[in-house]
């Protein structure tokens, strides 16, 4: 990690990419967006932006459409993927929303072009954005079908040069098996790449850690639902673990 001062405190990381599920989104409810929800969310990453770290965003598509789960009802795969790079989309839509209403100068960029709506992926335009501080929230997956926001948050996390990829789910770090179901489940601080793959512990997918393991770009699974959990490990606070070479 490195320190750097920021704001009236110190963060361990300067520029992080966020990466959340679009079931995230849903709250209570069972499809869709929330937003109560979704403005609690941009809440906690202008917290984290306050300090003066820069935030790029990667959000899935799940509360919308899920293309496997498209493709398992007999859906063409290639279609079905480009479904739900549209339904990422409209979620980044929503948060770009839900965090200009904040004061937040966001800006979406989506994989495949749509100029109506948001800007072409351009890694140099993106990199400048957030060195002017703006949130920039990933779009579209990587482009391509076959691949999952996971990694495509682990592809523009190295291309953008960031420090550390923030994954935020319903609890707090990486259990040995489901703590929901299970009370006796062991939390890890620490674990490599290796043993997330061949403990199949499921914190993102296999090109995902692959692709991190290979960047050596950490990976800091936390609860998004702990009211300031994002701020308090940027500020070396709170309980998450990290996964790491």
């Amino acid at each position: 990690m490195t320190d750097a001062q920021a704001g009236d405190g110190k963060v361990t990381y300067k520029r992080v990419l966020l990466k959340i599920s679009g079931e995230a989104l849903m709250g209570e409810t069972a499809f869709g967006l929330h937003p109560p929800t979704v403005q609690r969310i941009a809440a906690e990453v202008k917290s984290v932006h306050d300090l003066g770290v820069e935030i790029a965003m990667v959000i899935g598509g799940g509360n919308i459409f899920r293309g496997l789960q498209g493709s398992a009802q007999g859906m063409e795969r290639t279609t079905a993927d480009y479904m739900g790079m549209l339904a990422t989309v409209m979620n980044a839509l929503a948060m770009q929303s839900a965090l200009e209403e904040l004061g937040i100068h966001t800006r979406v960029i989506s994989a495949i072009p749509m100029d109506q709506v948001c800007e072409p992926y351009i890694r140099r335009r993106a990199v400048r954005h957030l060195e002017k501080k703006r949130v920039c929230i990933f779009a579209a997956g990587t482009g391509n079908p076959y691949f999952t926001t996971d990694t495509a948050a682990t592809l523009r996390a190295n291309e953008m040069a960031c420090e550390a990829i923030f994954k935020g789910t319903k609890v707090d770090g990486i259990y040995d098996k489901d703590p929901v179901k299970f009370p006796d489940a062991k939390r890890y601080d620490r674990v490599s790449y290796d043993e997330v793959l061949t403990k199949n512990l499921k914190v993102m997918d296999a090109s995902a850690i692959a692709l991190a393991r290979d960047n050596k770009l950490p990976i800091v699974v936390f609860s998004l639902d702990e009211p300031g959990g994002f701020r308090g490990i940027l500020a070396g606070k709170g309980t998450y673990t990290i996964v790491h070479g």
